[in-house]
């Protein structure tokens, strides 16, 4: 089965109160969450909020699954493609276990525009906490 994951972050300050958004499309349907991440830079929420939205894939996705993962962050795109992030290997390395459980996923940056419905849910995380 095709999900596509879209996920992102949004900081009142850098840092500042985050929260996290995620949308899933699979088989039709549409999820749409958000969570609370606390006081974080912007980019640290990133990847929280990438880790977060891999914890709630993972309820519903088998490892046999098609996953196109899609995120505004270009830190977040370009530290998964290369494996690597100077500043964030520890983040990284979580979500990068994450990942690996998928044998197919294939990470796509976006502009922020089409990124809009992860990231409204990702403010009205910080404003319902």
């Amino acid at each position: 089965m095709l999900i596509k994951i879209y996920s992102d972050a949004a900081s009142q300050g850098n840092p500042g109160r985050s929260g996290a958004g995620v949308v899933i499309l699979y088989n039709g349907q549409q999820i749409q969450k958000h969570h609370y991440l606390g006081v974080m830079s912007n980019h640290e929420a990133e990847f929280a909020a990438a880790i977060w939205a891999f914890e709630e894939l993972a309820k519903i996705a088998n490892s046999d699954d098609t996953i196109m993962y899609y995120a505004d962050s270009k830190l977040v795109i370009d530290s998964i493609k290369k494996r690597y992030a100077k500043h964030f290997s520890e983040p990284l390395s979580n979500l990068l276990a994450h990942q690996d459980q998928y044998e197919l996923l294939i990470p796509n940056w976006i502009p922020e525009k089409q990124n809009h419905g992860a990231h409204q849910l990702a403010w009205q995380a910080i404003h319902h906490a």
